[in-house]
């Protein structure tokens, strides 16, 4: 149910997970309606008022559609459309007993959802009990007194939404709820899987020009479009037999949703300043200045991969949407929803970055060089990081004589410190011998061109 593949619909069935996502827990498969149902049954109470129930209803079927139109578990190796986990999805009781009411009005929606006024992606409709937890998303017990007042369904989740959404109503019901076709494609295949496979590699290339460029892809699967595919398969680590398999097509859905950010996140980069030697703790909306930048460089990076993140642009200037964005990632790695950055926040930012970081394949971003590793170093850091500065210094150095060799031994000692601090200088950075994201963007740049030149 990818975005791009095809339109949303509801799927007859949806599989619910037992437990946390990576858990040992079982799977039920029960209809769509009647999953519905039970999360209703479970989250609110069948005596709220009527248009109360349905505000929450349409909040709940819209987050189920995004996570089954988004394949955000199965994208990722699961056989689960969803958990019955709350620290991660809805409450999902097996089993239990369903209140009439809520039943009926289930049946009589359970094919309408909400989505943006520009988008077609099932809204992610985050919501929380607005008692016991607060969120920026749907308060379920605010949707009583509004529903007392005399609102409409519609107009409540506006009230907690915006005005921007919209209600897509009778949308279609089919069986089918993953976009993978079941069957791998191979040479001779057609159709139109085939040609959205083909239209994704070509732009995957881009990223990474070792694949070769499909001339025509018209959906056959032709020489160039297994070419492409074993090429694709080689620099993921997959088995390169030419064959979209199950794992190659989810492979190449993730990477194709990557790349089409990862480049504009390249293009943006931050100024060359350098960072404290600490991140600013505490930063709110009104700060400005280089802690900024590296907030949102982060926040940016984080975005290319989790859609739950709302994009950032990387000026410097802590803004209402930087703030969003801080909030998104609050709420969905399980911190305080504050939108101030405080030193969780910042750890925790660091912890994810590193953790995407580490996932990506060499030379993800089409360069020879690494990106920022995540973790500023200085004096006393070592590791395979440390190594990687000494190389690109060394490399450096051959250009710009006066920067002093280092021996390239992962050990971030003096001599290292005193190489980083003549680059500075150079290079017109903060002369601090600390290396946070500016230095190493500036130094990786530099060392790249070289090996161009």
């Amino acid at each position: 149910m990818n975005e791009g593949t095809f339109l949303p619909f509801i799927p007859e069935t949806v599989t619910v997970h037992l437990g946390p996502p990576a858990s040992d827990a079982p799977n039920v498969t029960l209809p769509f309606a009647d999953y519905i149902k039970n999360v209703a049954s479970s989250e609110i109470y069948p005596t709220w008022p009527e248009n109360a129930i349905r505000a929450n209803v349409l909040a709940q079927i819209s987050f189920t559609l995004n996570r089954i139109y988004t394949e955000y578990y199965r994208s990722r190796g699961y056989d689960f459309d969803i958990t019955n986990s709350t620290a991660y999805d809805q409450s999902f009781v097996n089993g239990r007993d369903i209140f009439e009411n809520i039943s009926q009005i289930v049946d009589d929606i359970f094919n309408t959802y909400i989505r943006r006024e520009n988008s077609i992606v099932p809204l992610f409709a985050a919501y929380c009990d607005g008692v016991e937890v607060q969120c920026s998303g749907l308060s379920q017990w605010g949707t009583v007194p509004l529903a007392e007042a005399g609102l409409t369904p519609f107009e409540i989740l506006t009230r907690f939404y915006g005005g921007d959404i919209r209600l897509v109503r009778d949308a279609p019901v089919m069986g089918a709820t993953e976009s993978y076709p079941g069957t791998a494609l191979r040479l001779g295949n057609s159709g139109n899987e085939v040609r959205q496979i083909q239209q994704r590699l070509n732009r995957i290339r881009r990223n990474y020009p070792a694949i070769p460029r499909i001339q025509n892809p018209d959906g056959v699967f032709d020489n160039d479009t297994e070419a492409a595919v074993r090429a694709y398969q080689q620099i993921f680590s997959l088995t390169p037999d030419g064959v979209v398999g199950r794992a190659t097509w989810y492979s190449i859905i993730r990477t194709a949703a990557a790349v089409t950010r990862l480049a504009d996140l390249n293009a943006e980069g931050i100024d060359a300043e350098e960072v404290a030697n600490s991140q600013p703790a505490d930063l709110r909306e009104g700060d400005t200045g280089v802690g900024v930048r590296e907030l949102q460089y982060f926040l940016a990076f984080i975005g290319t991969f989790n859609n739950q993140i709302r994009p950032v642009t990387i000026d410097g200037i802590f803004g209402s949407g930087i703030r969003q964005s801080v909030e998104d990632f609050q709420r969905f790695y399980g911190l305080p929803v504050t939108g101030v950055v405080d030193t969780a926040t910042w750890n925790t930012l660091f912890r994810i970055y590193r953790t995407y970081l580490n996932s990506l394949p060499e030379n993800y971003f089409g360069t020879p060089v690494q990106p920022y590793p995540g973790i500023p170093l200085r004096i006393g850091s070592e590791g395979e990081d440390v190594l990687t500065l000494q190389t690109y210094l060394n490399r450096v150095s051959d250009v710009y004589t006066s920067i002093p060799k280092v021996t390239p031994d992962g050990i971030f000692g003096q001599n290292t410190a005193q190489a980083v601090r003549v680059f500075q200088g150079l290079f017109g950075l903060p002369v601090s011998g600390f290396v946070g994201a500016a230095t190493w963007n500036t130094l990786a740049n530099t060392y790249r061109d070289i090996l161009d030149a």
